[in-house]
């Protein structure tokens, strides 16, 4: 970015929170999501509370009030957000696409926190992804958005663990609603979806790891909301090659592992493997080599009326297999499914921009209305970035309202220049 550019995000910032007033109930609220979300954009090393109100030349104690206890609507904040992705930049319904263009993809996963203590809202030993083990930390589902090369979050919850959910005494301590329970990560997601849906995001595809794809009920979720998905099953799902000739519990009229479809079953057996090129997002394009056919999945002990896509694809570099499921109609092309199925890989991306750039994961606190809100404006701050690297010409907006674009000094606008504004 130039140096025009990067003085130009100060007012760009500003202008993209106004329509966001309406979320508060305080004007100096809205100054205060303002000094927040610089701070969130700032090269702070830790982006809580403390370091961005000192750096800021503000109160700590009214930015702790603020996230904590201000009368502020966070729902309302990611209804508008939502709302903002669907109005401009999702692909208007009948438009012409190129061949290589697979439309609006929603990714769904979830991050982990390692965090010390027993205080933080969610906070237990589990699996933390980000380490690759047991260990200390909370874990937030996620729903995010890709279209091209713009991609953003769009929504965020708090895992909440039995241990917590049991214990409510516990839960009011850390301000988490007595609504609010141990639920699984795919009904968490299969709500998110919903919600999106109903602010008007539309999506082409759903995609998922395994974590997901091994709950029927969550894939049986999705097709009741009427969406196209693929995602990654492990290689112990169990479905039909085809349908059985009897319903019976005897062992050869039994759903079969994924693994043994593809090991056995005479539609992989006489198929040759097809090549494909995988684009990454970091690094060379990655060959896997495909094999796919039709399956029944299994509906509580009865096999589907309708066929799934079960394909196989393998790394022969690394020797490494996925094995992957869509609802997808049985004409898709199957090079279509494999560019959606492999883009759930740009969410690793996103994940290590959000919590490395804009500081998901330096959150610190006990409060449960603090976590959200801090990961709500995450969510602002890397949707105004997105917005901002697809429309590099970030002064672009500032001069259409007839204003100078700020110096490159921190004064960003009358309203502003008393305010920090975060270095380039």
């Amino acid at each position: 970015m130039t140096p025009q550019e990067i003085a130009g995000l100060g007012p760009a910032l500003t202008q993209f929170l106004r329509p966001l007033g309406g979320c508060f109930s305080e004007c100096r609220l809205l100054d205060h999501i303002e000094i927040y979300c610089r701070g969130l954009l700032s090269d702070l090393d830790r982006k809580s509370v403390e370091p961005i109100a000192l750096a800021a030349g503000s109160a700590v104690r009214a930015l702790q009030v603020f996230l904590r206890h201000g009368v502020w609507d966070r729902q309302r904040l990611r209804d508008l957000l939502q709302q903002r992705v669907a109005q401009h930049h999702a692909p208007a319904p009948g438009q012409p696409r190129g061949v290589e263009d697979p439309g609006a993809i929603g990714l769904i996963d979830e991050t982990s926190v390692v965090k010390k203590g027993t205080k933080t809202p969610g906070v237990q030993r589990q699996y933390c992804g980000a380490v690759g083990k047991i260990e200390n930390g909370i874990v937030t589902v996620h729903l995010c958005y890709s279209h091209g090369d713009f991609k953003t979050v769009l929504d965020s919850d708090l895992f909440l663990p039995k241990c917590w959910s049991d214990d409510r005494q516990r839960c009011r301590e850390a301000d988490i609603p007595d609504d609010l329970i141990d639920r699984p990560k795919t009904a968490i997601a299969l709500d998110q979806v919903r919600h999106a849906l109903g602010n008007g995001v539309r999506f082409d595809w759903i995609t998922f790891d395994e974590g997901y794809g091994k709950a029927p009920a969550f894939l049986f979720g999705l097709d009741g909301l009427g969406q196209s998905w693929i995602g990654e099953v492990p290689k112990s799902f169990c479905c039909w090659p085809t349908l059985p000739q009897y319903h019976s519990q005897r062992r050869e009229f039994a759903s079969k592992k994924v693994c043994n479809v593809v090991r056995w079953s005479p539609a992989f057996i006489y198929q040759s493997w097809q090549s494909f090129p995988i684009a990454c997002e970091t690094a060379e394009p990655v060959v896997w080599d495909v094999k796919a056919t039709q399956v029944h999945l299994a509906k509580g002990d009865y096999p589907t009326d309708r066929t799934y896509w079960l394909i196989v694809a393998w790394n022969r570099a690394t020797d490494e297999y996925k094995h992957f499921l869509s609802n997808a109609p049985p004409h898709t092309a199957l090079d279509l499914l494999l560019r959606v199925a492999f883009r759930r890989f740009k969410i690793e991306h996103l994940f290590r921009l959000a919590k490395g750039e804009v500081g998901l994961s330096h959150f610190e606190g006990r409060s449960y209305v603090g976590l959200m809100r801090h990961m709500i404006l995450c969510q602002t701050v890397l949707l105004f970035l997105a917005e901002q690297t697809r429309r590099p010409a970030c002064v672009s907006a500032v001069e259409g309202r007839g204003e100078e674009a700020a110096p490159h000094d921190g004064a960003v606008g009358r309203r502003t220049q008393r305010r920090w504004c975060p270095p380039a």
